[in-house]
């Protein structure tokens, strides 16, 4: 390890200020949910932050399973189940699109013999 990466190691230091409790949950058949409840130092709720919520699947491809991860609105539990399938839709597509994308740049390098 270098003295940079040292240096860069020591310098380490988690945020007391943007702490959050994590919970999971899941129907153990399609995905899960992670709910971050955002927290003081002392571990007691803060109440001046939102709740946020992250939606876990995997589809399965090819070359083996994808997994997708997404941001999901809502303030309960309940909202955030309820956007799950339209979340993941999302972030399906755009993974589509940009894989496309990627594969237009690569196809465009590209160089035929004459």
């Amino acid at each position: 390890m270098t003295t940079t990466n040292r240096m860069n190691m020591n310098e380490i230091r988690m945020d007391g200020n943007n702490l959050y409790r994590e919970e999971a949950y899941t129907d153990l058949r399609v995905g899960s949910i992670r709910r971050l409840t955002p927290v003081k130092a002392d571990g007691s709720p803060d109440e001046t932050r939102e709740t946020i919520f992250f939606g876990h699947t995997q589809l399965i491809s090819p070359n083996g399973p994808l997994p997708i991860q997404c941001s999901l609105e809502g303030k309960t539990i309940e909202e955030a189940i309820k956007n799950f399938p339209e979340a993941v839709n999302e972030t399906v597509e755009r993974m589509i699109a940009e894989a496309k994308e990627q594969q237009q740049k690569e196809d465009s390098r590209i160089i035929v013999p004459r």
